[in-house]
């Protein structure tokens, strides 16, 4: 059997392949952070369509943390029974969802009516905002929110939780020596950067149970010439490894990064797929635990290289599955064609366009 479909496990949690959904916001929330009937639908389809793990679109853990309208929410204990919705409507067709988590920082929604929350008063260089540096307090508020927020999850029977510590949201710009100019505990070198995140891990383990499978979402690095760099990024996800994350998705970029951000365009011969693969071999050699690795992975052929020469353990799709749901299944009955997502990237103007996330090649050809 090919081993990209042997079920696997991340640790308490067993997975049917190693194909994950990378978290995709599809902006079909209702303004509270409840998901909608057709956002349910479309966690179910994805599930059917043989998703080992489908993580979740980001979900805000406080409301000066939104990112932009129609975002899914964990924020409020009242959207438990709309959150277990999604969990079961993924459990009733086999497979298994977590939920990702995000503080958006100075990338904050626009109709916020307040400063943006961010480590420092750094001009954003991608919405031109500035933010409001965060006091201590305020740190650990946001800290308890996370943790509070992956309780909900584990109550709503999400599998795991996914922590979002990248590109350029609230704790990737902490990670950031750009961004983040503080000058006490959670500023300057690496560990102190980085200590948002720690104990954000710990208090997670405290309020959602230490077999409750925690995921993070990282860069490894963020391209923009001024931010985190890859050794520093490395450090960060051995250190998270000895605390006991059990699973890091290696992402990269900030919106600053432009061409070089995470959602690169124009994958369209296999030397462009898998675009951070360079960075995954590397990391995996230092990492105990295999990473899941996103971005541009089009084809069955790479993602069996990749699995081979051990870079990494699990494959994150983003694109590929708003184009085609049903493109695992479609794989492991054995039609090895390449993704039909042409890397266009009109799926992430859809939201604007057309009020949530589409293909708009499908969408065109419907009318």
């Amino acid at each position: 059997m090919n081993a990209l479909f042997q079920q696997c496990r991340i640790g308490t949690m067993e997975l049917r392949n190693r194909f994950v959904r990378s978290a995709t916001n599809e902006s079909m929330a209702e303004d509270n952070g409840a998901p909608t009937d057709a956002l349910v639908e479309l966690y179910r389809r994805l599930s059917r369509g043989e998703v080992g793990l489908i993580i979740s679109g980001f979900a805000y853990v406080r409301p000066r943390g939104k990112a932009v309208k129609g975002q899914l929410g964990a924020w409020d204990d009242s959207l438990i029974p709309a959150l277990s919705r999604m969990a079961r409507a993924v459990h009733d067709e086999g497979g298994r969802i977590a939920l990702q988590i995000v503080h958006a920082g100075a990338q904050g929604h626009v109709d916020l009516g307040q400063p943006r929350e961010a480590p420092s008063a750094v001009e954003d260089r991608a919405n031109g905002s500035m933010p409001e540096a965060m006091p201590i307090e305020t740190i650990r508020s946001v800290v308890e929110d996370f943790a509070q927020a992956a309780r909900r999850a584990r109550e709503a029977d999400f599998d795991a939780v996914q922590v979002h510590a990248a590109h350029g949201y609230l704790f990737s710009s902490f990670l950031s020596p750009y961004c983040n100019r503080r000058d006490d505990e959670y500023g300057g070198p690496i560990e102190n950067r980085a200590r948002i995140v720690f104990e954000t891990c710990e208090a997670i383990r405290e309020r959602a149970g230490s077999d409750f499978p925690l995921l993070i979402k990282i860069n490894c690095e963020d391209f923009d010439g001024a931010g985190l760099q890859s050794e520093d990024s490395l450090w960060v996800c051995r250190e998270l490894e000895r605390r006991g994350i059990d699973a890091i998705e290696l992402s990269g970029g900030v919106p600053a990064a432009k061409l070089n951000g995470p959602v690169r365009a124009r994958i369209d011969r296999p030397e462009r797929e898998a675009y951070f693969r360079d960075h995954a071999r590397r990391f995996s050699k230092q990492l105990k635990r295999p990473l899941m690795l996103v971005g541009g992975l089009r084809s069955i052929e790479t993602a069996e290289e990749i699995l081979a020469e051990g870079a990494a353990g699990f494959f994150s799709l983003c694109r590929p599955l708003i184009r085609e749901p049903e493109l695992i299944q479609r794989w492991s009955l054995g039609d090895r064609s390449k993704s039909q997502c042409e890397s266009c990237n009109r799926c992430f103007s859809s939201v604007r366009e057309r009020g949530s996330l589409q293909c708009m090649k499908i969408a065109g050809h419907a009318g």
